[in-house]
């Protein structure tokens, strides 16, 4: 129950004759709302804030430096990856009045002038984006897309949100940007190993706010992605092509026909 595929051997699998069906689409803007709370909960501190109530740590009412974070309206948002849940997270964007940057391997032109964002090669998009959010999936050219060298070009004040998959960012260089001051904090719902290690260094870290992979966690979604996979299922069971094969290769080898099992 997932878009993602990159935790399935496919190409084996096609050899196999076994149709790999995912759920595109139906988790786009579970994952858009996910990305932008996690965008204003680092913005404005607010983990920092309710761990602050819960320990018993807040004693003064109110002062002028208390738990300063940095605003949202108006500001710059990099998008790194236009697909279905890059182009719903700059929907929301628009909201906030803020000037929308992309990068994709494949300019959208269509895009640009329909949601008014604008193409900028990923070195430019990094230095002037006050938050950057990534929105690609995982393949040999964007692991570790995001490095040390990557990270040094942000500004010490922004953001990186990580709502795709973990490996796209390299996570000792994160460390050592987060610790040292490189950029000011991250949003996180993915990570290079999950569960996350209760010993990683990320956990001791106040600046970055961590969610456990819950980018399509709401009732309605999981209920649709549920939906949409027992289909794929039936589907194949029925000798037919699913709606959402990922691998229509396997069609040649293993034709849907050869293994109907139901009326």
């Amino acid at each position: 129950m997932s878009v993602g595929v990159d935790h399935i051997d496919v190409d084996y699998a096609t050899k196999k004759g076994i149709y790999v069906v995912h759920t595109p689409g139906v988790l786009t803007e579970t994952t858009a709302d996910l990305a932008f709370a996690l965008l204003l909960a680092t913005a404005r501190r607010i983990v920092e804030g309710d761990r602050m109530i819960r320990e018993g740590r807040w004693v003064i009412p109110w002062a002028p430096t208390m738990l300063l974070g940095y605003d949202v309206y108006g500001k710059i948002l990099g998008i790194i990856g236009l697909g279905r849940i890059g182009v719903a997270v700059a929907r929301r964007a628009r909201g906030f009045n803020m000037k929308i940057y992309y990068y994709d391997v494949v300019r959208r032109l269509d895009l640009e002038k329909e949601l008014g964002v604008e193409y900028k090669p990923l070195d430019e998009l990094l230095s002037i984006s006050d938050f950057v959010s990534i929105h690609v999936p995982l393949t040999a050219e964007t692991r570790h897309m995001i490095g040390e060298r990557e990270l040094r070009l942000m500004k010490p004040t922004a953001i990186l949100i990580n709502t795709s998959r973990g490996q796209v960012v390299d996570e000792k260089a994160l460390v050592k940007a987060l610790e040292e001051g490189w950029i000011a904090g991250a949003g996180l719902d993915v990570f290079e190993v999950e569960p996350l290690p209760h010993d990683s260094p990320l956990t001791k870290l106040q600046n970055v706010v961590l969610t456990p992979h819950i980018g399509s966690a709401s009732h309605d979604t999981r209920n649709k992605m549920a939906e949409y996979a027992a289909t794929g299922i039936i589907e194949v069971l029925k000798g037919r092509v699913p709606e959402n094969l990922f691998n229509p290769d396997v069609v040649k080898i293993r034709p849907p026909e050869k293994i109907k099992m139901i009326e």
